[in-house]
């Protein structure tokens, strides 16, 4: 097992082109890897980074497991031989139904995880943020952990994070380093993203690694940004701003 992990975070702007979305996240990879700096060995992703944050969006933009993007992003995993982190895109199964589904793509380019969110956002905080992805989005029902050569790893969705029996699940089935896509806004980001993340860290002795879309003013949900990794200590190990 090898003791060490270099990360990348992208934390990109989400635009209405599925197309322009995914292209993005190869022109950011090329740009790094065509640089004189320290090759990643994980990258990662927001949550639904190819389709703007809105319930009506979620059915327009799903599509199947084999379909375009995740087809596109295990290209890229292959191509640049990274362990990637595809932050989380609306998947729809045979049945109709559609899912917020994060996947995570080994160097071969084969899946190594699937995880559709099981805790779906639906909240209405008085003078803040209201939302109910269920009106559109079907929870999932598993405990997502896989193996990699850097250990363990688990992986859940945003709002799946604010049940700390899903972590230490995770962590009782060996994983050390739990993976999470996800989009807090401008009320429950300043609130709580940085302190939940380092308490999940230090409750289960894990690495945490969070990563959001970039903020967008004009857009109609803005993303809180600040993507993070933290550490068991609850130290925060590195934490981006709100842009990318």
């Amino acid at each position: 097992m090898k003791n060490t992990i270099r990360v990348l975070q992208l934390q990109t702007i989400v635009q209405t082109s599925k197309k322009d979305n995914l292209e993005n996240v190869r022109t950011l990879l090329k740009d790094r890897f065509e640089k004189d700096a320290p090759r990643p060995d994980l990258v990662t992703l927001g949550e639904m980074f190819t389709c703007p944050y809105e319930t009506k969006n979620f059915p327009l933009y799903a599509e199947a497991q084999d379909g375009e993007s995740v087809a596109f992003l295990s290209g890229l995993a292959k191509e640049y031989g990274i362990f990637l982190s595809a932050g989380s895109i609306p998947e729809k199964d045979r049945e109709g139904h559609v899912y917020n589904s994060a996947f995570v793509f080994g160097p071969d380019g084969n899946i190594l995880a699937r995880h559709r969110k099981l805790h779906l956002f639906d909240i209405n905080v008085r003078g803040g943020q209201a939302f109910r992805e269920s009106d559109t989005l079907t929870p999932g029902d598993s405990i997502t952990v896989f193996d990699t050569p850097f250990g363990k790893m688990g992986l859940c969705i945003c709002f799946d994070a604010r049940f700390p029996e899903l972590f230490r699940a995770m962590v009782l089935k060996g994983a050390r380093i739990i993976l999470v896509p996800a989009a807090f806004n401008l009320t429950t980001g300043p609130a709580h993203w940085e302190i939940l993340f380092r308490q999940r860290a230090v409750d289960n002795q894990c690495f945490v690694i969070a990563t959001s879309p970039a903020r967008d003013l004009s857009a109609s949900y803005h993303a809180y940004g600040h993507s993070m990794v933290t550490d068991p200590w609850g130290r925060v190990v590195s934490e981006m701003d709100e842009i990318w």
